[in-house]
């Protein structure tokens, strides 16, 4: 199979931020992924050079527009490798490649009739470089950029975009997948369903020159998105290159959600009037807040990758942009949540896990991976997890459900860690009559700890490259690069000698407020309530009464659809109750089923997310680095389900 994914290319109006990273991060990760699949992979990103905005910034800048444009690009194309980003082309919407081939396509519309010279009145937006309909505004201003369009009439060209509007909706509600997540592609649909205008796909050359002069009208250039979007055939050299043909037919299409319009309607559109095949996917994202902020630059608060790097690491920012983020959803960035991240999911549980065990062999076999034998014990637990773990492990990442696949990942991690407390391996060392015993649970958690380094692989790719190289496999091994050859449990071969490395992880420490920092934000000491005061929100012994604590046994656990938060639990108490808890982020529906937890038993039923709950499940909440943990409430002891809490 091929696969062939791009970003969009970066308008150079400004330098790299947050935004940008996490799509190549996505672009990146989905390539690497594809390829631990086996398949035959292109990935494409680069920059988009022309337009009002770009003349605009350069000459604010005294430059002319090709020197700045030069400058703006090479930040972008020096960023990726910060990121461990690897493209395999780089396009620049001012190569004379591309230049040549958007001339020849316009002359091939032309041609056909479906570009055409009229004069439009209209609300021109700067900052989209489009006009906008009345429809779009909101109170008479762009949505996006918050300001009044300029009302502009002039003689332009347009491509009939109108033409091709049936024809689209039609591949749309045929093809499902198409555009994803479901969400645009029935804002897609939903805009579709009014009649659709022509693009103006020029400029007069009296107000603009930096463009693709038209190969039929030298008084005019190419508007910005006929030129831009070109580019995903540019890349694979259409027509005559073997890359379009062997390419093109699994085109994924990667953007955010303020460029949905001209990727899911002009770019199609464009396509059919070419006559050529429709790309197979479009993803579309939603963006990073900072601080539950939108970033911008007028409040600076805009997120530059390379100083991220910096500060925390590029595989820890992989990481967290990835797990943090429900693609398809906005998200929020603040340096105590990828200082959390990193403390909890790659310090203590990654990190840990990878310490305790190479440490344990180093310790008890020499650092030489045992052979594992014939061990009688009933040991299947963590080779049935990782089993399961790799099916949605692999089907997340082919949705591009990152944060699901990672989820996945992470359930693996903690029952590896469960796995040395349960099995003592410093207490089997002492007994000889144990050794067969020891060296299982040790092959087992080195067998673990490769299939980390295969599944993260994508994600962190200098982090697993650590993790082969300490685990004393050559970085290109099949067992840690192909999942078609490495997916099984067992492959590891024993006799294999463990390499020291550092450690993946280091802990993080938050920035510390000095003491007068503290001093200064201490609230004054409040005087001393009176008794009737400090009564207040407390209930008496008879409402305490009403309260119908129960122990529940839970005996089925699963994700309860379209939610990341939420687990369907079925419980028995005495009688079989569903109830819906908030619970997905802290613990796995597998671990949870023979659980024994304190419930609310009288509560008045109510529905989430489709599913009726008929109780509630209590837990223990705290703050730790900066997280929130969250702890079932059980009992010390076995006792019947549906046992009384007095």
């Amino acid at each position: 199979m091929t696969t062939y994914i791009t970003t969009p290319i970066y308008y150079v109006n400004a330098q790299p931020h947050l935004g940008h990273a996490y799509t190549t991060i996505i672009a990146d990760t989905y390539s690497r992924f594809r390829r631990l699949e086996g398949d035959d992979v292109r990935f494409q990103t680069g920059t988009d050079e022309h337009g009002d905005k770009i003349a605009e910034a350069a000459e604010k800048q005294g430059l002319s527009p090709r020197e700045y444009v030069d400058r703006i690009s090479a930040m972008f194309r020096d960023t990726w490798p910060l990121l461990h980003i690897t493209p395999d082309n780089f396009i620049r919407t001012t190569d004379t490649g591309h230049i040549a081939l958007v001339q020849k396509l316009l002359q091939q519309v032309y041609d056909k009739g479906d570009i055409y010279f009229d004069e439009y009145s209209g609300n021109y937006c700067k900052g989209c470089e489009r006009f906008l309909t009345e429809k779009e505004l909101m109170d008479g201003k762009c949505p996006d950029h918050q300001t009044v369009p300029e009302e502009i009439t002039e003689q332009n060209y347009f491509f009939r975009m109108s033409k091709y509007q049936q024809q689209l909706i039609d591949h749309i509600q045929t093809n499902p997948e198409f555009i994803t997540p479901e969400r645009y592609r029935n804002e897609v649909l939903s805009f579709l369903s009014e009649p659709l205008e022509d693009l103006c796909i020029s400029r007069p050359t009296s107000r603009l020159t930096w463009g693709i002069q038209l190969p039929f009208d030298s008084s005019f250039v190419t508007y910005v998105w006929f030129d831009a979007l070109i580019n995903y055939l540019t890349g694979l050299g259409y027509p005559d290159d073997e890359k379009f043909a062997r390419y093109w037919g699994s085109a994924e299409h990667l953007i955010a959600k303020d460029i949905l319009k001209p990727h899911a309607i002009f770019w199609p559109t464009m396509l059919l009037s070419m006559e050529i095949p429709l790309y197979k996917k479009l993803h579309v994202h939603g963006y990073w807040n900072v601080d539950e902020t939108k970033m911008s630059k007028s409040i600076g608060n805009v997120v530059r990758p390379a100083e991220l790097v910096e500060e925390y690491g590029a595989d820890c920012l992989r990481y967290f942009v990835l797990r943090e983020m429900s693609f398809g959803l906005d998200a929020s960035f603040s340096s105590d949540a990828i200082v959390a991240r990193k403390n909890s999911d790659l310090a203590n549980d990654l990190g840990n896990l990878y310490s305790r065990s190479m440490a344990m062999l180093v310790k008890y076999t020499g650092g030489v991976v045992p052979d594992p034998g014939k061990d009688d014990s009933d040991d299947t637990l963590l080779r049935d997890l990782a089993a399961s773990v790799l099916i949605r492990y692999r089907k997340a990442m082919s949705n591009f459900e990152f944060h699901r696949g990672l989820q996945a990942v992470w359930e693996l991690i903690s029952l590896a860690n469960k796995y040395i407390v349960s099995n003592e391996p410093w207490t089997l060392v002492k007994d000889p009559a144990m050794e067969g015993r020891l060296h299982a649970v040790l092959y087992n958690l080195i067998e673990t700890l490769r299939l980390l380094a295969l599944m993260l692989q994508p994600v962190m790719p200098e982090t697993c490259a650590k993790m082969t190289t300490g685990l004393g496999l050559p970085v290109d091994s099949p067992f840690v690069t192909d999942l078609a050859q490495g997916g099984d449990w067992g492959l590891f071969p024993a006799g294999t000698g463990l390499v020291a490395i550092d450690a993946l992880f280091p802990r993080m420490e938050k920035k510390k407020v000095s003491k007068k920092q503290q001093k200064k934000g201490k609230p004054a000491k409040k005087k001393k309530k009176v008794v009737e005061e400090s009564l207040e929100g407390m209930i008496s012994f008879e409402q305490f009464q009403g309260v119908d604590l129960r122990v529940a046994e839970i005996v089925a656990a699963e994700p309860v659809k379209k939610s990341d938060r939420l687990l369907k639990l079925t419980v028995k108490a005495p009688q079989e109750r569903v109830i819906v808890a908030g619970i997905a982020e802290y613990y796995s529906a597998s671990e949870l089923i023979g659980m024994q937890v304190l419930i609310v038993a009288n509560l008045k039923p109510v529905r989430l997310m489709g599913v009726e709950s008929q109780g509630m499940v209590l837990a223990a909440k705290e703050e730790v680095d900066g997280r929130t943990q969250l702890v079932l409430s059980t009992v010390s002891g076995k006792v019947a389900p549906g046992s009384r809490v007095a």
